[in-house]
């Protein structure tokens, strides 16, 4: 079976041990050890690794005695969600500034279809580069992607080049790939499915095309039919987008907090040079602006006007940032600064659909 054009061009976007990066990156002495995120030694589960943790078999859902005995050095570290969200709020700004359609499966993963794009990129490969370049310069973490046809193909494809990597699987290679792929990587595949297809000698792709969808059905049930299709190439799930986006915004985290607003308007001039740079690349205007500010004890403030008019430009809307920070008094000093719109003119446009040329 040959698979025919036209193709939609998704991204599976799979952070690299997000939770243990997150601390590793908020406590730079933990860089470059191996850390277990939840869990003790005493008591408790592993919510996720470091892979200085996972060399030594380290990983998710392991209880902390059983990874303290795999490696006596461990430090164990308490989750954090609450910064754990604020960093993968974040990250799917920056997905944001590609596409709407956006699926994000966790705080650390998320689909992306840019068969349509913002950016007017044809290159699926090289939005994928991007936006990972950009989660690095930006938040200093590290992404790892599959691009293909399809989201399953995605999602397995993201795991190949892991950490910090990416894999392509072009829609002529996408039968081969499938035919070569080990069934226990198959995604959605458990230990459990896996055992009864290699009882049943059934080790790849291939060996699982050989069996009819009947023989399929019948040995797994309902999954019998994803099974006979997927290896295929058939997956026709669309990336279904969690929330229609109502706001666009830029920020940065401070490595040292600051106190003076001399300093904070210099800031904020570069927030706003960023800004600006997204509303036009997705041609959004807004009529309220926000600055928010995180202090250093981790409280949170918004200070937020609306005008009459939609604005884009930076001479437009600093002017009203700079009005909202000497609102009043700081509280304290100051670890983040960003900069939002919403009412946004985007929020009332229909989206147009058009079917590009495919080019990975």
């Amino acid at each position: 079976m040959e698979l025919r054009p036209p193709f939609r061009k998704i991204i599976h976007v799979d952070m690299d041990a997000f939770f243990a990066s997150v601390e590793q990156l908020d406590n730079p002495d933990l860089k470059g050890k191996p850390i277990a995120v939840g869990g003790s030694e005493a008591r408790g589960v592993v919510a996720a690794a470091s892979y200085e943790a996972r060399k030594f078999g380290v990983k998710s859902a392991m209880s902390g005695v059983l990874a303290k005995q795999k490696c006596p050095d461990l430090i164990f570290v308490k989750p954090n969600f609450s910064r754990y969200k604020e960093i993968s709020h974040q990250i799917r700004e920056i997905f944001y500034d590609y596409t709407d359609l956006v699926e994000p499966l966790s705080l650390d993963e998320a689909y992306l279809d840019v068969t349509e794009n913002k950016v007017g990129n044809p290159s699926a490969s090289l939005i994928a580069k991007e936006i990972r370049n950009r989660i690095f310069n930006e938040l200093n973490l590290t992404a790892s992607a599959g691009i293909s046809i399809n989201k399953f193909i995605a999602k397995v494809a993201s795991d190949i080049n892991k950490p910090n990597g990416q894999k392509t699987i072009n829609p002529e290679e996408v039968i081969s790939f499938l035919e070569n792929l080990p069934v226990n990587q198959f995604y959605g595949v458990g230990k459990v499915t896996a055992s009864k297809m290699y009882n049943l000698g059934i080790f790849t792709g291939n060996d699982l095309k050989q069996k009819s969808l009947e023989e399929l059905a019948n040995l797994f049930g309902k999954s019998g039919a994803h099974y006979y299709n997927i290896v295929r190439g058939i997956h026709n799930s669309e990336v279904k987008p969690d929330r229609i986006r109502k706001s666009v915004g830029a920020e940065t985290t401070f490595f040292e907090n600051i106190s003076s607003e001399i300093f904070m308007i210099q800031k904020l001039e570069k927030i706003a040079d960023e800004l600006e740079k997204r509303m036009k690349k997705s041609d959004t205007k807004g009529k309220t602006v926000t600055l928010k500010i995180k202090y250093s004890d981790f409280t949170l403030q918004t200070r937020s006007k609306t005008i009459d008019e939609f604005i884009q430009q930076k001479k437009e809307f600093f002017p009203i940032v700079k009005e909202l920070l000497y609102q009043e008094k700081l509280k304290n000093s100051v670890r983040l600064l960003g900069i939002s719109f919403a009412n946004l003119n985007s929020e009332k446009k229909t989206p147009i659909w058009v079917q590009l040329k495919f080019d990975f």
